[in-house]
């Protein structure tokens, strides 16, 4: 009886103590795993940071390095949470497979009714788990963040809040819009990179070609050396000419190059600029003034 129990008592111990270490060594093993891929994610966000501000410092886009620090740390946490929970899930789940056989508790049964419980909430949830991978793509990719002003299809607005399964775009009459991840199939981001502000202005059909033309491209140098515009704009505007002649109007179009979401404000500006030198000028509009504003990433 002695022998028995001391036989069972050693048993039970040795199963304990390697159960124990079964759970440190996980613990152990995820803690390590989310210092490394934190670290690895901050790495690649720095990189990725001087690599942008390299190429915007050779080129034109100099001017549109702005402040997107919380940005890249916003995402770069919400990708690193990811990575650590997937981690997390593969660890631990792996340890618990260990203890299940340490116990002696046959595992063909449970992996098999886990496989058919997975498969069965794969079928049930498509939709839930392709929001999340599109969210996890986005965020890699960097398709668009908070503060950023998009067009998703159906929602045209500013983007309030970026989640793993949605996003919410508040519009433009001030409606908050929830999309789903999974729905967005493309999106255009016009605050990223720079942006444009076109202004197509109809004259009179009976102006002087050249001298208008003229009016404009003064009326642009001056613009340029404004202190709003100069911190908006990243290249002089430019005059494109004549671009079409259509019931009695000849319209011109000029273009601006900005950084991005300043576009808006400052088409505003240049069309009150362009329009007070054309009335000093006695150049006479055939219509209200048109402007389009584009964006570009």
């Amino acid at each position: 009886m002695v022998e028995w129990f001391a036989e069972r008592s050693g048993a039970f111990i040795s199963g304990a103590i390697q159960i124990v270490l079964v759970l440190i060594i996980a613990l152990i093993v995820r803690a390590v795993a989310g210092r490394l891929i934190d670290r690895a994610i901050k790495r690649m966000a720095a990189s990725h940071q001087r690599l942008g501000n390299g190429k915007l410092a050779n080129g034109v886009l100099a001017k549109a390095t702005g402040n997107k620090n919380a940005r890249q740390e916003q995402r770069a946490e919400t990708i690193s949470s990811v990575l650590r929970s997937v981690a997390s899930v593969v660890i631990l789940g792996s340890a618990i497979v260990m203890i299940l056989g340490e116990l002696g508790i046959n595992l063909g049964p449970i992996l098999l009714s886990a496989g058919v419980l997975g498969l069965a909430i794969g079928f049930g949830a498509q939709s839930l788990v392709q929001d999340f991978l599109s969210g996890v793509f986005m965020l890699i990719e960097d398709q668009y963040g908070v503060g950023d002003v998009v067009d998703v299809g159906d929602a045209v607005g500013t983007v309030e809040e970026v989640s793993l399964r949605v996003t919410k775009i508040r519009d433009l009459s001030g409606g908050l819009w929830y999309v789903r991840n999974g729905e967005i199939v493309r999106v255009c981001n016009m605050n990223q990179g720079w942006a444009r502000a076109v202004v197509e202005i109809p004259l009179d059909a009976r102006v002087d070609v050249a001298h208008a033309t003229e009016v404009i491209e003064r009326s642009l140098d001056a613009f340029a050396e404004l202190p709003g515009p100069a911190d908006q704009l990243l290249e002089r505007p430019t005059a494109e000419g004549v671009v079409g002649i259509a019931n009695g109007a000849v319209v011109f179009r000029v273009m601006a190059k900005t950084k991005p979401g300043e576009q808006w404000a400052l088409d505003r500006e240049l069309r009150g600029h362009l329009k007070r030198d054309f009335d000093q000028a006695g150049i006479r509009m055939a219509h209200p003034m048109q402007m389009n504003t584009t964006g570009n990433a």
